[in-house]
């Protein structure tokens, strides 16, 4: 039969059926006996019945034989025998029988012969097809993935004002489904509904599980209510497939009310479906709902499993409600439900956040004693570890855990970095790449690490790219921690060559250090080419970005990568908001601040404790008490219980703006409030009354503090030093105290704070030194001495404080002799400690000496930061240098760095003063680009040298812009002017 039908195939391609319009003669010769061309079977029924319609001229009875016989045949190559038959006779067939025979290829799934068979007789011939043959050319072009044509013959039905049948517009939706094109079945499924065409239930279930899967929830649910008012039932996978949809898209209470319709259409819940609702609630902190579906889920008999435990424990202990986290970590003990890898690092999770890192090291050891391991848990304790200073044990156990062949990975690596001090990055990465090549690659270790970092991942790419990835973002990671960011690019290089993906951490550290740089387009490029790469940036990536940006007061940039991050269709968090607000904050740009504030609350982001104390932070710098405290009270309606670390804060704010009576107010609340006083509120108000002059004061609160049995941390310590050092100065100044706080206030606030120590009395941890350089100088030796022997490790912030005193006081001697004591102790200098060396040579008068620290901060690759240009900018400027600080400040602009306001001063004065007036209007179109405006003095001298000069374009320049900003003039300048117009 195959055989029959293939050569019937053959004879249709080779001589195409046509449409004549000629009669055919009545006196037809007989038919021969012989038909060895025709196909098919000689003794059908139908070729002698044929042969004496076409004998007797009977031809519209021939053709509707033909129509007859097409229709019926139960093979397809009946059909096309009957055709060739007749055509090899010379008959021709009308358009009625070529239609079904076009309907009969279709049907039997023969869409090409069908497509051939149109074109030929309908198409190329002009011929306009009827009802019937547009259906099957609907159906015959979704058969061929031609949807386009489809579309076309689909609307030419409705066009002539009929309806399709039922099989093409299953065809319609079938093939927009498969095509992707969703919303375009969902549009031509409510036109084929309007015409009151009945679908399929499958067509529904199609539908609802295809728009579904592409978050068109709403369309979902408007087929799903068709389908129930044509009285179909609904199914258990259309139910789930709109309820995980739901789900999805964080609609939880529509899902629970969906499932309450899904129930009392007797469908049962199952345990999944109960999970995830306990998942979503928990997940936006709605335990008081997650715990309803839970006790639910136990009435209606449905026993929950270790993930539904999981699940509700995290979401108690995420929100600090511990008791009840571990009263249902009993309750699953006593179903006897065995707690999974899961549960324990959750576990974990919470006793480090709690600051139980010891319970959190006992339930590591009941995990390796159930031989459950996890690289994650590791993680989290050994963070927990470093946090508490316990780096001993946090190395010890990080080499436990290489021990027992569990595979470090690169958050691992990150963490550990930031334990071990500056410059051991590099080693660390070598022991983490013989750790990977020992239990990732299972090879033997090589015999020491003097193998350069090269030729340790080259063999770790040889055994496995996966590996490969992990280890050159590591080693990739280390480099960008160190600066070295063309070696780091060179192994980012070398990775690709190898066929390696690299990692997201990977492009994240390779931003940061790009932006360290101040290779910012760079850095965006990166961002913006990183989808090419097969990885798309995250959060974590903008956040990045965005960090930089700001910490180099770029907000514009920043404001570029938010609505990058809008096209990408990723949501800013709240850290981001938090990075964004807080460099407003620091601009005092507080509207812009507020405005991105209230565009957060809008979007559906809910401000944390760290934002709140961000923005309240920028509401007191900027002067807005009121605001802050208005702000403080606010957070009880973002659910937001302000802790030890808010309150301080706020309390530290309002005394920096001298107001401690206010101050103490929210002290006296936060102890009713159940809150103690932590050395962060204590080296606070130590810093805030050292930096007032109030040195015995700050001492007291000092011994207050260590009377409450509140240990002063390397920070307290800083505190001190850095406080000591703004107090020395050269011998030819006096020292004196300068009591900006009245006596009661400060009584207040000691009495406060007293109110928990047990021993109250005169003794001093700190004798108060007199008002001589010598006895500041002596103190502060003592104050490291203390450091050093309470174990703590003496850092940069430390030593740049000592280093920032000696060189007030003009001690330069002593400042290289702690800059030499900080270079013993491992501690490179950074860019604030090279401003702090420029600004003391300043001081001394040796211009020649700050220019050499400046140009030694550009060779060891510390560029220059702003405070550092501006500082060198107005030293030479002091120094009579205007040509090598103009030239400086044109140096840096090409780099993206401007001088701010009081530099663009002194360079306007320095300029006016040596009548180069010319530069000097340049500077002031470059401030006025920058929203500076030069001062009443130094605007009226500049406009005077104008006008003096005969400069009078630049003078009317000038003179406009300050009369139009409303800027006052001296009056001898005025006058000037008058005449000149005149």
């Amino acid at each position: 039969m195959l055989k029959k039908v293939n050569h019937a195939r053959s004879l249709f391609f080779r001589k195409r059926m046509t449409i004549t319009t000629c009669a055919l003669p009545l006196d037809l010769p007989p038919v021969p006996v012989s038909h060895d061309n025709v196909t098919g079977d000689r003794k059908s029924l139908y070729f002698p019945l044929l042969d004496q319609l076409i004998l007797r001229g009977l031809f519209p009875s021939v053709q509707l034989l033909m129509r007859a016989i097409i229709s019926k045949s139960h093979l397809i190559s009946d059909a096309i025998s009957a055709v060739e038959y007749v055509t090899f006779h010379g008959m021709p067939l009308d358009l009625n029988v070529l239609g079904s025979l076009i309907e009969k290829l279709v049907r039997f799934n023969e869409p090409h012969l069908a497509e051939a068979l149109y074109l030929d007789n309908f198409i190329a011939r002009g011929v306009e097809p009827d009802l019937s043959v547009l259906n099957s050319m609907v159906i015959c072009f979704c058969q061929l993935g031609k949807i386009d044509e489809a579309r076309v013959h689909f609307d030419r039905i409705i066009q002539l004002e009929s309806f399709p049948i039922k099989s093409a517009c299953n065809a319609m939706i079938r093939k927009f489904c498969d095509g992707g094109m969703v919303l375009e079945a969902f549009d031509y499924f409510l036109g084929i509904t309007s015409l009151q065409i009945p679908m399929g239930l499958w067509c529904y279930n199609l539908l609802i599980s295809k728009l579904c899967s592409n978050e068109c929830f709403g369309e979902a649910f408007e087929v799903f209510r068709l389908m129930r008012g044509r009285g179909f039932p609904a199914t258990v996978h259309q139910y789930k497939s709109l309820f995980y949809g739901l789900c999805k898209r964080g609609r939880v209470i529509d899902a629970e009310l969906l499932s309450g319709e899904m129930e009392s259409d007797g469908f049962f819940i199952d345990r999944t479906m109960h999970t995830c609702l306990i998942h979503k609630y928990s997940k936006s902190k709605m335990m008081k709902m997650a715990t309803r579906v839970f006790m639910k889920m136990l009435k209606v008999g449905c026993e929950p499993d270790v993930y539904t435990y999981n699940t509700l424990i995290y979401g108690f202990w995420k929100i600090g409600l511990s008791d009840k986290g571990w009263a249902l970590y009993n309750q699953m003990l006593g179903s006897r439900i065995s707690p999974n890898l899961v549960t324990y690092h959750i576990m974990i999770s919470n006793y480090c956040k709690e600051g139980e890192v010891d319970r959190a090291l006992s339930v590591l050891k009941d995990m390796i004693h159930l031989n459950f391991t996890s690289i994650h848990s590791y993680t989290v304790l050994i963070s927990a570890l470093y946090k508490e200073s316990r780096l001993s044990e946090a190395g010890e156990l990080c080499k436990n855990m290489l021990d027992r062949g569990i595979l470090p990975d690169h958050l691992l690596f990150f963490i550990i970095m930031r334990m071990c001090p500056k410059g051991q990055e590099i080693q660390l990465a070598l022991m983490m790449l013989q750790a990977i090549i020992v239990n990732g690659c299972k090879c033997d270790p090589l015999e020491d690490l003097a193998h350069s970092v090269e030729s340790l991942v080259e063999e770790i790419a040889r055994k496995d790219l996966k590996l490969a990835s992990i280890a050159f973002g590591i080693c990739i990671s280390a480099l960008c921690e160190t600066g070295q960011l063309d070696t780091a690019l060179h192994f980012w290089d070398k990775m690709v060559s190898v066929g390696a993906q690299p990692l997201l951490f990977t492009h994240n550290s390779v931003i940061k250090c790009l932006c360290q740089k101040g290779l910012f387009e760079d850095a965006q490029s990166l961002v913006f080419l990183m989808p090419e790469k097969g990885c798309l940036p995250d959060l974590q990536t903008y956040l990045i970005l965005m960090n930089e940006l700001c910490k180099q007061d770029k907000i514009d940039l920043a404001y570029g990568a938010l609505d990058q991050m809008s096209e990408k269709g990723l949501k800013p968090d709240v850290a981001i908001y938090d990075v964004l607000i807080g460099c407003l904050g620091r601009n005092k740009r507080m509207y812009e601040a507020e405005d991105m504030f209230k565009r957060m609350v809008e979007s559906g982001v809910d401000p944390d404790e760290i934002l709140f104390m961000t923005m309240i932070n920028a509401y007191v710098r900027s002067g807005r008490l009121r605001e802050a405290g208005e702000l403080f009270d606010k957070m009880v309606e973002y659910s937001v219980r302000p802790s030890s670390y808010c309150y301080t804060a706020l309390i530290s704010g309002l005394m920096k703006k001298n107001l401690t009576e206010k101050g103490c107010h929210y002290l006296d609340q936060m102890i009713v409030e159940g809150l103690e006083p932590n050395k962060v509120l204590y080296t606070s108000l130590i810093n805030h009354f050292l930096r007032i002059g109030e040195f015995e004061f700050a001492l007291r609160i000092v011994d207050l503090m260590c009377m409450n049995r509140i240990e002063c941390d390397l920070i307290t310590y800083i505190v001190l030093c850095s406080g000591i050092s703004r107090q020395m100065t050269s011998t030819r100044k006096t020292w004196n105290f300068v009591n900006k706080t009245s006596a009661r206030a400060r009584e207040l606030l000691f009495y406060l704070l007293q109110q928990k120590s047990s021993a109250l009395g005169p003794s001093r941890l700190f004798k108060i030194p007199s008002n001589s350089p010598k006895e500041m100088k002596s103190f502060a030796l003592k104050l490291l001495e203390k450091i050093k022997d309470n174990k703590f490790m003496p850092n940069l912030y430390l030593y740049n404080g000592l280093i920032s005193g000696f060189c007030r006081a003009n001690m330069m001697e002593e400042v290289y002799h702690h800059l030499e004591l900080m270079q013993r102790d491992n501690i490179s200098p950074n860019q604030v400690t090279f401003t702090i060396l420029i600004d003391g040579h300043i001081r001394e008068g040796e211009i020649d000496s700050a220019v050499n620290v400046f140009n030694r901060m550009n060779a060891e690759g510390y560029y220059p930061d702003r405070i550092a240009c501006n500082t060198l900018i107005k030293g030479l400027c002091q120094s009579q240098r205007l040509v090598d600080a103009l030239s400086l400040s044109l140096t840096l602009q090409k780099r993206g760095f401007f001088p701010n306001k009081s530099s663009y001063e002194v360079l306007l004065k320095k300029s006016c003063a040596s009548d180069l007036n010319m530069y000097a209007f340049q500077l002031f179109e470059e401030m006025i680009k920058l929203r500076f405006i030069p001062n009443h003095k130094t605007r009226s001298w500049l406009l005077y040298n104008l006008c003096r000069d005969g400069m009078i374009p630049q003078a009317k320049i000038l003179y406009d812009f300050l009369i139009n900003n409303g800027k006052s003039i001296h009056k001898e300048v005025e006058m000037l002017i008058d005449c000149l117009m005149r």
